[in-house]
């Protein structure tokens, strides 16, 4: 969805309301190739136009299907935010803007605001860092290999202090040089 400012400026009354679902898929697989598809971007929400401005809160539901941080099994990941961003043309005083709020200030180049961009950009923030299929949620063991396997925290943790402790034949060593410390 794209809009000229001078359009919205018809929409001084009453909002633009909006409801609709947007094809992002290309646009987003190709932004962040890990997205392995996006299965449906649906936008709702309000454009108003107030005093050279544009206001846009809109509510977006998407569901993206990305690979799992352990396993890499492809997991449908929903996502729902709420987005609101002010759109203001080149040259406006910003200082009437309050730095406090979570409200975005956007420039559009040439006053076109291309809301799928703004979209786009809102999904790809929202995307979890941490992902796990239900399996690997529900405990599923960790992937191994040949000669790898993949620990969690807990095990790393278990594995790291049975390296500290030291094998009792070796322990005479230690006093085989008294000056010196521990220094690991």
């Amino acid at each position: 969805m794209k809009w000229s400012l001078s359009q919205l400026k018809t929409y001084r009354e009453t909002p633009l309301q909006f409801d609709e679902a947007l094809d992002l898929k290309h646009s987003l697989m190709s932004r962040y190739p890990e997205i392995i598809d996006v299965k449906s971007v649906h936008a709702t929400g309000l454009a108003s136009y107030d005093k050279d401005n544009v206001l846009i809160t809109a509510k977006i539901d998407a569901m993206l299907t990305l690979p799992s941080s352990r396993s890499l099994t492809p997991v449908d990941v929903p996502l729902a935010f709420q987005m609101t961003e002010y759109y203001v043309p080149q040259g406006t005083d910003l200082s009437r803007f309050d730095e406090e709020t979570d409200t975005v200030i956007i420039l559009p180049e040439d006053d076109i605001l291309d809301f799928d961009v703004a979209v786009e950009d809102n999904i790809l923030i929202h995307i979890p860092m941490h992902i796990l299929s239900e399996a690997e949620q529900d405990g599923a063991p960790m992937p191994t290999g040949k000669g790898w396997e993949v620990l969690s925290e807990d095990d790393q943790a278990l594995q790291a202090a049975e390296l500290k402790t030291v094998d009792p034949r070796l322990a005479k060593l230690k006093n085989l040089f008294p000056d010196q410390e521990d220094k690991g």
